[in-house]
């Protein structure tokens, strides 16, 4: 019976990807021992402060502005000399938020002005085709003077 499971690994391992197959001569109790966290490891350490969770920052008035934007206070005298990171990253994403649908309400009203002014353009029969001709006939024209002009 351990044959026929031998010969069929053989088998399937002419499939397997060539990476795949660099760990068949490697012990597998070894790489498994990689993956465990030591003993010190996994003892908790002493937490230390981080810059970045500082419980009291003081806005900037960068900042300032984008805290009243984004209407997390009604005027500048309600907000507080120290405000939390995690207020102001509220404020800046609910921003940009703000922005892009700005962004979005101006990218659609600038394809409709665009519509009209296109139809505007056929109804006075004008195109890039006929503009072009008409420049280009215009050179000619110039060249042509330019040409019967020099004696």
């Amino acid at each position: 019976m351990w044959g026929r499971a031998d010969r069929a690994v053989k088998l399937l391992g002419r499939n397997i990807p060539s990476v795949l197959r660099l760990t068949e001569g490697v012990d597998l109790k070894i790489s498994r021992r990689l993956c465990i966290k030591s003993q010190e490891e996994s003892q908790p350490q002493p937490r230390s402060r981080s810059p970045l969770r500082v419980p009291g920052h003081k806005p900037t008035d960068w900042e300032k502005r984008f805290l009243l934007w984004a209407g997390h206070f009604k005027k500048p005298e309600d907000i507080p000399e120290t405000v939390s990171i995690e207020t102001i990253r509220a404020a800046k994403t609910t921003l940009r938020v703000k922005c892009s649908y700005v962004m979005i309400a101006l990218t659609i009203l600038g394809c409709i002005v665009m519509v009209i002014r296109g139809k505007q353009a056929v109804k006075r029969h004008e195109s890039l085709i006929s503009m072009n001709l008409e420049k280009k006939a215009q050179w000619r024209e110039a060249a042509a003077q330019s040409t019967s002009a020099k004696p």
